[in-house]
């Protein structure tokens, strides 16, 4: 609560806490500490309700949709036929309100670690929530990385919708983690991780993509815009077990009909594309191919 100063919410949001961002708050909904972290749910003017973990922004309820759906349709737009789906975190359950709108995905399960934020999230973040009630949905409360180990070569697509890399997260930005997505995929599997800011935490993101390229054959970075998170702007680690995968150009191309019918706000094929078109510099940094067309 250290965060809160005459009626501002203030997140020190990058890893090395050098960056703040403050929003305005209307009345603080919930906040307690569970097993493994520091919940708050609190609502405001300019974003609605926002959900807070050990004071950083998961998401809120005016531009969760730009993160949600493309940590979601871009690992599933990149793969010819994802109809067996895992999902590590999430416990707000906007990843699986996405991925069980996809008319190939046959099932989907998740496993959240904190059950509070499941529970907090059905409570007080509906419009989140409403993907808990898919029969498309089997959900695992516990170590997403144990269950992979009890669960090998069964997904076609593994989305890993993750905090920052501090506290019960840090595992999942190591490379016994990503060694072990990869033997929890079926061949030609795809994964796709919550990839931080190319703008604050560049060093970690080009000793990721380094690592994630002794691991997969394929492996690319693609970016959107969110205004609540530090810099406007938030990445997604995507890498493929097929060196076919070309996550630039999406193999599942939604018309404009479908996108309606699948009440989407942010992604197009369109956006798809232009996710992995990074600026120069960064993509250099990051050891990234670009070409001029």
């Amino acid at each position: 609560m250290d965060a809160f100063k005459k009626g501002w919410f203030t997140e020190t949001g990058t890893l090395n806490g050098d960056q703040a961002i403050s929003i305005e708050v209307k009345s603080i909904l919930y906040h307690e500490k569970s097993k493994y972290q520091d919940i708050l749910v609190f609502d405001s003017n300019r974003f609605g309700r926002v959900l807070v973990l050990d004071d950083a922004i998961q998401l809120s309820e005016a531009d969760e949709f730009s993160y949600q759906e493309m940590i979601t349709f871009l690992p599933l737009n990149s793969h010819p036929n994802p109809k067996k789906v895992l999902i590590i975190g999430g416990g707000d359950g906007g990843a699986v309100r996405e991925a069980v709108k996809h008319p190939l995905v046959e099932s989907v399960t998740m496993c959240e670690i904190d059950e509070q934020v499941i529970e907090v999230s059905k409570k007080y973040l509906p419009f989140m929530a409403k993907g808990f009630n898919s029969p498309k949905l089997t959900l695992y409360v516990g170590d997403g990385a144990e269950f992979m180990r009890n669960h090998q070569h069964e997904f076609d697509v593994i989305i890993t919708d993750s905090s920052d890399p501090k506290g019960p997260a840090v595992c999942l930005f190591q490379k016994p983690y990503y060694e072990s997505l990869k033997k929890a995929l079926k061949p030609g599997g795809i994964i796709c991780s919550q990839g931080e800011s190319f703008w604050f935490d560049r060093k970690l993101l080009s000793e990721m993509i380094k690592m994630c390229k002794t691991i997969f054959p394929v492996v690319d970075y693609g970016s959107s815009y969110v205004p609540s998170y530090p810099g406007g702007q938030i990445g997604y680690l995507c890498c493929s077990t097929s060196s076919d995968t070309n996550f630039r150009q999406p193999l599942n191309k939604f018309s404009k009909e479908t996108l309606k019918e699948l009440n989407l706000k942010y992604y197009t094929p369109d956006t798809h594309q232009a996710a992995f078109a990074l600026p120069l510099s960064i993509a250099e940094e990051l050891g990234l191919e670009w070409e001029v067309k």
